[in-house]
């Protein structure tokens, strides 16, 4: 396949024109609007499919990328330059994020026709889809920080428009403005460390910044309050604080659950394939710059916080989207976590990994919702102590609810026992060989823990059971299969099973699928960058297809890049046992929630009323919004911006502008009176009359009558007589 403007800029381009073009037309042809959504992101889907098996078919090393620009813009005048390079890169991490986006995108967008067919503005949820996917595209596609930014921002504000989507209620109003104030902390932080790189080395290219990296041209200090701080360090922080406000993580997790006013497409777009994803990508292609500032300590603290964290608060929430908002934040931790340790595909594979069955999870709630409908007030029932029994009722929304809660929870020949166990695997590695690492470790394994005991108690509280609400389960719609409510959930199902990214049943490498092949793609195709091979290497216009001559083709290394036989035994062996102990780990999970919500042979009331002030903790989320919102902004951000309004008001509006204006009336009739009396009257006027004068007397004495110059001439001699007059 040939890389060219044709074929690589609609998959973000055919979304955005959707956008468009549906903006203008919604409302008089809604059907029509929304089919054109649909094949707007089933076209990037079928190309983006051709680079994905261009790139993990041909078997190109995990360092090949395609690297195209153009110059957006060029104000550049004699020796001054300024050109502003946009551009496309693609590798293997791309390439799998493209089909990740467009393929999980278009079963959300298939199944909104069913869940949002009755809604009255329909067709506009469909116009925001569009421009949220196709912002989601740029980012994968964009070469450099500073287009990531405007495609960062524009999911922001996508973001904003569908979790506010029911405007008309009171909460989704002031969960979309919490997710937007909150994103915007972060990303104040991710803009300052795009200036410190620009100011520093002229670019923020991906390409250029791991060049700087290599040549150690990010070594140099930045000041901040009198402390000299690595700029490497300075910048790294400031994006991944970015990170933490997109992706939700610890402090700035606060906005994610309440996300959950939008409509439940929209939190499966949110959850899975969009905008907490971004967050997460951004410190994959950030990973050699943190590494290089010493950050990657900080970030596995950060996730493996975040991981437990929310895990706990999920024990309590009855709301069956509450219990997937936090699952998302939880395995959003994992993925962080991943990063800290080094865990770099694995990471990227648990990004991938989760976006499907966390997608599968919300769809299949929007089902459950769907079906429950409160007979008295005809509002959606999302309360799981009201459900029960279900199974029976949704079959098709059951299996795939399952496979998907198989998949989170860590079960052998499903996804998530390959990648977030080779995080916990790693996690294990980088404890065993330096203390520091031992906390974030064990927070991991709580987490894996509490993640199937919390989705397992979803589980049982659904669909298992007897009924716990006779009339809302006497009035649930029963089930019948279609192409547009259960297809994508049973799609997504099955790509929840694991061989699909190992390439054997249990990732281990012990029972493989695929004989033939005797390595794992993903873990082969996506590996850490390597700097040095950065050095030397430029870019191609975007016009111009790419050559694939002399193209190095990847090998499968046993070791996985450890040179030591013996060293790569050891890492083999804490891997095994991680996946063994986190396995069995989330079995006491499982019989944990089985036993509570079935046999009943453990209450969880007793658990409640024993732990009742953790649980009421847990139930107000260990106070975070307390703290946002009562102490920080109401008590410090509210004084301070009222100390702040009385300079602005009482003391510059009052004398600075206010004074001055008086100042500057006082002057103006000065300068009035000065004008009309010494310019106009005096000067002016004066001089106008001084002519006058002068022409007067000027015209009497040169009247052109001889009389009159003898009698001046007579005049004149009598006043020589006179004044020379002989003294006796």
């Amino acid at each position: 396949m040939e890389y060219s403007i044709s074929t690589i800029l609609p998959i973000m381009l055919l979304p955005f024109f959707a956008f468009v073009l549906n903006a203008f037309i919604v409302k008089k042809f809604t059907k029509t609007a929304v089919a054109i959504s649909c094949v707007a992101i089933f076209i990037p889907f079928i190309m983006a499919m051709r680079i994905f098996i261009d790139f993990v078919f041909n078997k190109y090393s995990s360092d090949y990328y395609i690297h195209k620009t153009f110059t957006w813009f060029d104000l550049s005048a004699g020796a001054q330059i300024f050109k502003v390079q946009m551009g496309i890169y693609l590798d293997n991490m791309s390439a799998v994020m493209l089909l990740m986006v467009t393929g999980v995108a278009f079963l959300i967008h298939l199944f909104s026709t069913y869940y949002m067919h009755d809604d009255p503005r329909y067709g506009r949820f469909f116009v925001y889809l569009s421009l949220f996917t196709s912002a989601m595209l740029g980012l994968v596609l964009s070469d450099n920080l500073f287009s990531v930014f405007i495609f960062w921002e524009l999911m922001g504000f996508c973001s904003y428009s569908l979790i506010g989507f029911y405007y008309e209620k009171e909460g989704a109003g002031n969960a979309s403005l919490k997710a937007f104030m909150t994103t915007r902390v972060g990303d104040v932080f991710f803009l300052l460390g795009i200036v410190a790189l620009w100011t520093t080395i002229g670019s923020v290219s991906y390409v250029e910044i791991y060049k700087a990296i290599a040549e150690s041209s990010l070594s140099s200090p930045v000041i901040l309050f009198g402390l000299g701080i690595p700029l490497a360090t300075f910048a790294g922080f400031c994006i991944f604080m970015g990170t933490i406000g997109k992706s939700a993580q610890f402090p700035l997790q606060v906005w994610l659950p309440d996300a959950m006013f939008g409509p439940t497409p929209c939190s499966a777009l949110i959850h899975a394939a969009t905008m907490v994803a971004a967050g997460v990508y951004l410190s994959l292609r950030m990973y050699p710059l943190m590494d290089a500032g010493g950050l990657l300590e900080f970030i596995a603290y950060i996730g493996g916080i975040t991981a437990l964290g929310a895990a706990t608060i999920a024990l309590v929430q009855t709301d069956i989207k509450a219990v997937l908002a936090y699952s998302t934040i939880s395995q959003l931790g994992y993925m962080v976590l991943g990063i800290g340790v080094g865990a770099y595909s694995a990471s990227l594979m648990h990004l991938i990994t989760h976006a499907v069955f966390k997608a599968c999870l919300f769809l299949s709630a929007g089902s459950v919702i769907h079906a429950l409908h409160d007979h008295h007030t005809h509002a959606p029932v999302q309360e799981m102590p009201r459900m029960g029994g279900l199974r029976k009722k949704l079959p098709y929304t059951f299996i795939a609810m399952l496979f998907c809660t198989l998949a989170i929870s860590g079960i052998p020949l499903f996804s998530a026992f390959v990648s977030k166990d080779r995080i916990l695997g790693d996690a294990l590695v980088m404890a065993a060989h330096s203390p520091i690492y031992i906390v974030p470790a064990i927070l991991g394994f709580c987490g894996a823990f509490l993640t199937p005991f919390y989705m397992f108690r979803m589980i049982f509280l659904t669909f298992y059971g007897e009924p716990r609400d006779q009339e809302l389960y006497k009035h649930a719609h029963d089930e019948h299969f279609s192409y547009n409510r259960n297809l994508p959930l049973l799609i997504l199902a099955v790509f929840t099973l694991g061989f699909w990214y190992s390439g054997s049943l249990t990732g281990q490498g012990i029972v493989k699928v695929f004989p033939e092949s005797k390595y794992e793609w993903f873990q082969v195709l996506v590996e850490k960058p390597v700097l040095n091979k950065f050095l030397g290497r430029t870019a191609t216009p975007l016009e111009v297809s790419e050559s694939k001559e002399f193209i190095e083709h990847s090998h499968y290394d046993p070791n996985h890049g450890i040179a030591s036989e013996e060293e790569a035994h050891h890492v083999h062996l804490i891997h095994r046992f991680g996946a063994a102990a986190s396995f069995l780990i989330a079995l006491c999970g499982i019989l944990l929630a089985y036993s509570m919500y079935i046999t009943r042979k453990f209450s969880p009331e007793w658990w409640t009323t024993t732990f009742a002030q953790w649980t009421k903790a847990l139930k107000n989320r260990y106070y975070f919004d307390h703290l946002y919102i009562d102490i920080l902004i109401q008590k410090l951000l509210h004084p301070f911006n009222n100390l702040l309004a009385w300079i602005d008001m009482g003391f510059y509006d009052r004398y600075a502008v206010d004074g001055w204006e008086r100042v500057l009336a006082l002057s103006y009739s000065v300068a009035r009176w000065f004008d009309n009396i010494v310019i106009d009257s005096v000067l002016v006027d004066g001089s106008g009359i001084s002519v006058r004068f002068f022409n007067i007397v000027l015209r009497t004495i040169q009247n052109g009558k001889i009389q009159f110059y003898f009698l001046v001439l007579l005049f004149v001699l009598a006043s020589y007589v006179l004044a020379f007059k002989p003294v006796i």
